[in-house]
């Protein structure tokens, strides 16, 4: 077998077999497919698409071109994926609640892509704690606190790591095929019993369109299903902020209020991860139905058992061993913060939340380039919501930067991003829709 039979067969419509992807993924992940033959492969599925047969092929193979994990544990390993937003904190609150309710959560998360913020950013953001740990060190963390929100080693499907690489600079990333094996590729190495997805749609989510959306979380669910791991997608709302904030520190303060107990400080955050979490337990049969699960959810938040099991980890992490009680004083501040203020009065009418997440990147939030280093602190807090009605001189929202040049930059792109009416809108919905297994 060659690369070329590969290629061929797949420019010309001809589904690859299971053999063929699994000596694929295999060159990918060992050198003998060259960036060439990887790309012109990217390309013919980008153009041909591969079928739902063969992209569940693919996703086992680039799975298995590593390590995978095996857990000998006395409950359910479970996950949950986000396609990215802005203001989307939720692993942080959602994978402490589900440790509180007895099952164990490796979580291997990823870094800021584009306008999206990123989970491992935010974890350190917290001082001490280190994302990037040993396969013995995740056994560790999650035996001791029943979660972990770590990267993927370089033992993780690393044919998907080789692959991404040539996507990224070959116009092939907007692939579903391609999206959903990388994806799931990664997630479905750590072993996982369930997998609750979380597929965005709006104006800060990658698919901008519910045809998009549904698109994407049919063919993650159905290719995860189909390799074995029982996954169901909720398609959720992504046209304003999740949280009412965009940046690293400022997102680990707003899941942190509402770790304790504080549900008004982000509704919409606390709302979603009671309604992932209860669709997940109900999924691995922890709990008889999506209500009962979310309700444990809820009352895992609540109680301050979620708040114990973040804190335990991050000090197994390497972070405070006093995150829950002093969590404040932990967490890096920008030295320039202030408000921006509406330009006129009226009812926030529309985000263009992409922008905003951009603004958080211009700041020194995320990463123009890979080599990019993030500042923790600055971003944007106190964002308000579709629907509000602000007077002229109210803040839009409080931005934290590193001078005055780069926040009075930022204030124009928001206020640029903001769009303010006399009358108010429609709010959409936080759940768009489900896909299940």
């Amino acid at each position: 077998m060659t690369a070329r039979d590969v290629i061929r067969k797949v420019r010309d419509g001809a589904a690859p077999s299971t053999e063929d992807l699994a000596w694929f993924a295999r060159g990918l992940a060992s050198g003998e497919v060259s960036d060439a033959q990887a790309g012109a492969f990217a390309m013919a599925v980008c153009l041909g698409g591969l079928g739902e047969e063969a992209r569940v092929a693919l996703t086992g193979a680039m799975r298995d071109s590593g390590d995978v994990l095996v857990w000998d544990l006395d409950a359910p390993v479970l996950d949950k994926h986000s396609t990215g937003g802005v203001g989307d904190c939720v692993s942080l609150v959602l994978a402490p609640a589900l440790a509180a309710c007895g099952v164990y959560v490796p979580m291997i998360s990823g870094r800021g892509l584009g306008h999206t913020g990123g989970t491992l950013d935010k974890m350190e953001a917290i001082p001490g704690v280190s994302a990037q740990v040993s396969e013995a060190d995740l056994r560790r963390i999650v035996g001791a606190a029943g979660c972990a929100i770590v990267g993927a080693t370089g033992r993780i499907a690393p044919a998907d790591r080789r692959l991404y690489a040539v996507r990224d600079v070959t116009a092939t990333v907007e692939s579903i095929d391609l999206i959903t094996a990388s994806i799931l590729s990664k997630k479905l190495a750590a072993g996982l019993g369930g997998l609750v997805l979380d597929v965005k749609v709006g104006s800060g989510a990658f698919m901008k369109t519910a045809t998009e959306a549904r698109a994407l979380a049919e063919s993650l669910v159905g290719t995860a299903n189909g390799a074995g791991c029982p996954t169901a997608a909720l398609i959720t709302d992504m046209n304003q902020p999740l949280a009412p904030a965009l940046g690293n520190a400022v997102e680990v303060a707003a899941s942190m209020d509402v770790l304790s107990g504080n549900r008004e400080a982000a509704p919409r955050l606390h709302d979603l991860t009671v309604i992932l979490g209860g669709r997940l337990l109900a999924l691995a049969g922890v709990a008889e139905t999506e209500n009962e699960g979310a309700a444990r959810i809820a009352a895992a938040i609540a109680s301050g058992a979620a708040l114990e099991r973040f804190a335990r980890m991050v000090a197994e992490m390497g972070g405070p061993p006093d995150m829950a009680e002093d969590w404040r004083t932990h967490l890096p501040a920008a030295p320039v913060v202030g408000e921006v203020p509406a330009p006129v009065s009226g009812h926030v009418a529309a985000f263009d939340a992409e922008a905003l997440g951009l603004a958080v990147v211009d700041l020194g939030g995320g990463r123009a380039v890979e080599t990019d280093r993030v500042d923790p602190a600055v971003g944007l807090t106190e964002v308000v919501s579709l629907g509000d009605r602000v007077e002229r001189g109210a803040p839009l929202c409080v931005l934290h930067a590193r001078d005055e040049a780069e926040a009075e930059a930022a204030a124009r792109r928001i206020l640029a991003a903001v769009s303010l009416r006399d009358t108010a809108p429609e709010v959409p919905p936080l759940i768009h829709g489900r896909v299940d297994p």
